[in-house]
């Protein structure tokens, strides 16, 4: 094997990945520049992608906490401040702005991943509900948040069977999650979240011509496909372009 070298990442002949990125640097940006540099060129493969992304945050500083505690922090300042362009910090801000604008009342979010959207809906004065399938993500996120100064519910669960009551919270997102899972799973998920809401239900997606693998897409969306997921809820529902594909039903 050749030793690559890209602007930030290393991967040695031995394998390993070396990196270039400070506490005062790592944020969710990393996911771009492992897909970018190391991903797209077929240097590392696919399934390596968690791996190699919690090394180097971890490796960023002795502690976890410190570590895991600088990555939130650069990455909300960041979505804050709309990323630095072609990131996807970038990327991802005016998704969640948008997001954030659609909050009614209480909301839960399904899919959170690590929850930047779920604390951003916190620090607007929202009370928040973050689930998501992977029980570390929801305990990182759990860990995380009193120390950035947000008080969110945290719960692992399934976004086809969500471990709440009907009309749990009066907003609920799905915010680039669908296109994760396979396409008779949408309606399923979209018929969760309808159970859940009291007053709106928010889906956006990514329109891509192909899946992108780096990021564990397996299908895509057009506008079309929307609007099919809307009409079948048989509520009024709106849907519409920002940054990707938006779906609005509201109760």
């Amino acid at each position: 094997m050749t030793t690559a070298i890209t602007p930030r990442l290393s991967l040695g002949p031995d394998g390993r990945l070396r990196h270039r990125i400070g506490l005062g640097e790592v944020s969710n940006d990393l996911a771009d520049w492992i897909a970018r540099d190391l991903l797209e060129p077929g240097l590392l493969d696919p399934s390596a992608f968690e791996r190699a992304f919690v090394s180097v945050v971890l490796s960023t500083d002795p502690d976890p906490a410190t570590a895991w505690t600088a990555f939130y922090r650069n990455t909300l300042a960041e979505l804050a401040a709309g990323g630095t362009p072609g990131g996807t910090n970038a990327g991802m801000a005016p998704v969640h702005a948008r997001a954030v604008e659609l909050a009614v009342g209480s909301v839960v979010e399904l899919g959170c991943c690590f929850g930047f959207l779920s604390l951003q809906l916190a620090a607007a004065g929202h009370e928040v509900t973050a689930v998501d399938l992977s029980t570390g993500t929801v305990r990182l996120l759990a860990s995380v948040a009193p120390g950035l100064g947000q008080a969110l519910r945290t719960l692992t669960g399934d976004a086809t069977a969500v471990p709440l009551a009907d009309g749990a919270a009066d907003t609920v997102y799905a915010v680039h999650l669908l296109e994760h899972l396979p396409p008779d799973l949408a309606p399923v998920v979209l018929g969760e979240m309808l159970r859940l809401a009291r007053r709106r239900v928010v889906v956006a997606v990514p329109y891509e011509d192909e899946p992108n693998p780096a990021w564990g897409h397996v299908r895509t969306f057009d506008g079309d496909a929307l609007d099919a997921l809307g009409a079948a809820t048989g509520r009024p529902y709106r849907v519409d372009e920002h940054h990707g594909g938006w779906l609005v039903v509201d109760a």
